[in-house]
């Protein structure tokens, strides 16, 4: 396995020529498709090369791409951050260029411009995507990784570890511990299984560290007893060997859009805003949920009748399965669905609970018997919950939100759960693209109440696209 330095290095000069191999088949086709293929024309009466335009246009795009730091190598692989700055660099430019041919009263040609651009972001959001899902294969292996020393108390540093284990797609390899001020140096984090290569609070202790674990990059964790002077001048010494310097605050399940840094007498002071849950956007999300679902239900009509017909034919019983659940503000509704059990199911209940294979509130069994042929099948592939978008049509659920709980799971909740009541339950939501019926009960009600913290109309258009990935993989649908 190559060095840090290789892959990184690697990585940038694939950023580069992809970004130019991209630009130049944009503006190339936009140039072609536009006036086709002799070189000059006559725009308002004035002769003008638009090679020489598609030329600089070219170098001018893959230039704002590197200025705007598309292609740094700590955005690879994980946020959106990486597809902002391609976009903004984008936009920029061809609003750049709107504005100098506004002043120098040039009549660019609107059919080439607007052409370029979104062939041209649209190529160039596709190629980073597909370099993402290449180096995130690279690094579920243990490559194109930085090896990382935490610095920090134990058990700090063990939920950082564990948390960027648990996100390999990240590039951070954790590979020992420093704990200031803890006497437990060179036995091993009984937590993290890191080794701990030492303990006392001074520079050159964590300098000879990083040198023998080789690491080029230092996280420093909640917890850590090192004077602020003191990281001042790791700071300093770090910056002049290349090697990256992480502040890691005790934030736990907080999203970027929550978190304001502010510089106060030269502290960064971090600001965690309180979570949206009315207002503007609670409108926006209504009205979002109101136009999806319409036209989602429009769309799938025909596969709904083709459904009901089988369900109908496949076993005795209504098409329709009504089960009561607990919405928002903890009002009971009652959710659609196509049934895929038997009649007289949820009777069979206290009867199967020896079979029960969910974790805490939940009840899952694999093989259900009571599940029929066909509905084994629609719930394979999600088709048993498309009458659920009658229920966000007239409101009582939304597109994306927290799972929506039976009554008896919302009488066993502890405090801290029933916050998943604050906002409506959603047709699809973290819970199903993050693994569905495999989910324990506690990583359900964790992703439940991050999507309620730091909900966003962005984030939910994210996780509608990887709904339709997780149901074409149906994967823990059962």
């Amino acid at each position: 396995m190559g060095t840090v330095s290789d892959w990184r290095a690697v990585a940038s000069r694939r950023l580069k020529v992809v970004d130019g191999l991209v630009v130049a088949w944009a503006v190339t086709g936009a140039f072609v498709v536009r006036f086709g293929v002799e070189p000059d024309f006559v725009v308002s009466g004035q002769e003008f090369s638009y090679v020489w335009l598609s030329v600089a246009l070219g170098v001018a795009w893959w230039l704002m791409l590197g200025a705007w730091n598309s292609r740094q190598t700590r955005i690879l692989g994980s946020g959106a951050d990486e597809y902002k700055r391609v976009a903004a660099a984008s936009l920029w430019l061809f609003g750049l260029l709107a504005i100098v041919s506004y002043v120098l009263r040039v009549d660019t040609a609107r059919g080439y411009v607007g052409i370029a651009l979104p062939v041209g972001l649209a190529g160039l959001l596709l190629a980073r995507w597909l370099i993402r899902q290449h180096l995130n294969v690279a690094r579920q292996d243990g490559r194109a990784m930085s090896r990382l020393l935490i610095l920090g108390g134990p058990s700090a540093v063990a939920h950082l570890a564990a948390s960027l284990e648990g996100a390999r797609h990240a590039g951070y390899l954790p590979v020992a511990a420093y704990t200031p001020g803890s006497p437990d140096s060179g036995s091993l984090h009984v937590a993290s299984a890191l080794p701990v290569l030492g303990h006392k609070p001074d520079t050159s202790s964590i300098l000879e560290a990083i040198d023998r674990c080789s690491a080029d990059a230092v996280a420093v964790s909640a917890g850590v007893q090192l004077h602020p002077q003191t990281i001042r001048h790791l700071g300093w010494e770090l910056a002049s060997k290349n090697i990256g310097l992480i502040m890691a605050p005790a934030l736990t399940d907080i999203a970027g859009p929550r978190i304001h840094t502010q510089q106060v007498a030269g502290l960064p002071l971090i600001h965690v805003t309180t979570p949206t849950l009315e207002g503007g956007q609670h409108i926006a999300k209504r009205l979002f949920d109101i136009a999806v679902s319409t036209f989602l239900l429009v769309l799938a009509s025909p596969v709904m009748i083709i459904v009901g017909v089988l369900v109908k034919v496949g076993s005795r019983g209504p098409v329709l399965f009504r089960q009561e659940r607990v919405g928002i503000g903890g009002k009971p509704f009652y959710m659609l669905k196509f049934r895929s059990m038997v009649v007289d199911a949820e009777q069979q209940i206290s009867n199967l609970a020896s079979q029960n294979e969910g974790s805490g509130l939940l009840f899952k069994i694999r093989d259900d018997p009571r599940v029929t042929p066909v509905g084994r099948v629609i719930r394979r592939y999600s088709l048993d919950e498309l009458p659920q978008l009658f229920n966000v049509l007239v409101g009582s659920m939304s597109l994306v939100g927290p799972r929506p709980p039976l009554p008896r799971e919302v009488e066993a909740y502890e405090r801290d759960v029933r916050r998943r009541l604050l906002v409506k339950p959603g047709l699809t939501g973290l819970w199903q693209v993050s693994g569905r019926s495999n989910l324990s009960w506690q990583d359900s009600v964790r992703l439940d109440l991050y999507y309620v913290e730091n909900w966003s109309l962005a984030g939910d258009l994210v996780i509608l696209l990887r709904t339709f990935r997780a149901v074409f993989h149906s994967t823990g649908a059962y």
